[in-house]
């Protein structure tokens, strides 16, 4: 359980998920790195293009200012590592379990407030758009890869989402074995 409350730890230190959009004009892509508490991307200019691209299509602007969850999701990853110490030092498997269903539920819930997070910003889109393509939705993949117009939306985990999504079995393995130690 200690080893899990580390490895959510890594969402303080790596990246938890990346966004490339590659294009003719961009073929290298360009990357935004979504982060526990803020947005960066693989150049001092990226949100900025990112914005710009977006605008001739209506979409909003991207402000890391107005996503609140930028703002709690360090508490909410602070509590579970909390809980996850807390369990630790109860060390009964029938806390490890309750930790691990509640990282779950909470990890699950995070991923489907970034999907209708996603759905807002690719389908809400300004009447008043310089490039209109009736009925077309420019929603980036929640997982894996989507063509959207001329441009390839890859949208994966990144280190700190890797190693936080290991403290699945890691809080596994603790309740498995002290259950076992317990029988035993």
């Amino acid at each position: 359980m200690v080893a899990a409350a580390l490895a959510l730890m890594a969402l303080f230190i790596f990246p938890m998920w990346r966004i490339t959009l590659i294009a003719p004009q961009y073929p290298d892509g360009v990357t935004l790195y979504i982060w526990i508490n803020k947005l960066s991307g693989d150049g001092p200019g990226t949100l900025q293009n990112v914005n710009i691209l977006n605008h001739y299509v209506g979409m909003k602007k991207i402000d890391p200012d107005s996503i609140p969850e930028l703002k709690y999701f360090p508490y909410v990853v602070m509590g579970l590592v909390g809980a996850a110490l807390l369990a630790a030092f109860i060390d009964r498997p029938g806390v490890y379990l309750a930790w691990l269903i509640l990282f779950v539920v909470l990890a699950l819930l995070g991923i489907y407030d970034f999907y209708l997070w996603e759905y807002d910003y690719g389908h809400d889109l300004s009447p008043t758009a310089p490039i209109k393509i009736p009925g077309a939705s420019f929603q980036p993949p929640l997982l894996g890869t989507k063509m959207i117009l001329n441009f390839i939306a890859q949208s994966y985990p990144h280190t700190g989402g890797y190693l936080a999504g290991l403290a699945v079995p890691l809080a596994l393995g603790a309740w498995w074995f002290r259950k076992k130690q317990i029988a035993s």
